[in-house]
C-alpha cells in the first residue's frame, strides 16, 4: 500500500511540473501580448515592424500550445525560451 502511494506520488509530481510549465508558458504568452499593446509599456517604443514580429511569434507560440495542451513538462519550457528568443 505504501508502494502505491509513493508511485502515486511520483506521478503527481511529474503532472504538478507539466501543469506549472504550461501555465507558465501560457502566461508568459499572455503576459508579452499585453505588454506590446499597452501605451505605458512598449506600444509606443518599438517600430512597428518589431511589433509585428512580436505579435506573429506569439500567434506561433498560441496555436502551438492550443494544439498541445498535454505536451510534456520539456515542450513547454523549449517553446517558452523559443518565444523569448
Amino acid at each position: 500500500m505504501i508502494e502505491e502511494a509513493e508511485k502515486f506520488a511520483d506521478q503527481d509530481k511529474v503532472a504538478k511540473e507539466r501543469i506549472d510549465a504550461k501555465n507558465a508558458f501560457e502566461s508568459y504568452i499572455y503576459s508579452m501580448r499585453n505588454t506590446i499593446e499597452d501605451p505605458e509599456k512598449l506600444a509606443n517604443k518599438i517600430s512597428d515592424d518589431d511589433k509585428s514580429s512580436i505579435k506573429d511569434a506569439i500567434a506561433e507560440a498560441q496555436t502551438w500550445l492550443d494544439a498541445n495542451l498535454n505536451g510534456s513538462k520539456e515542450e513547454f519550457e523549449e517553446n517558452q525560451k523559443k518565444l523569448e528568443r
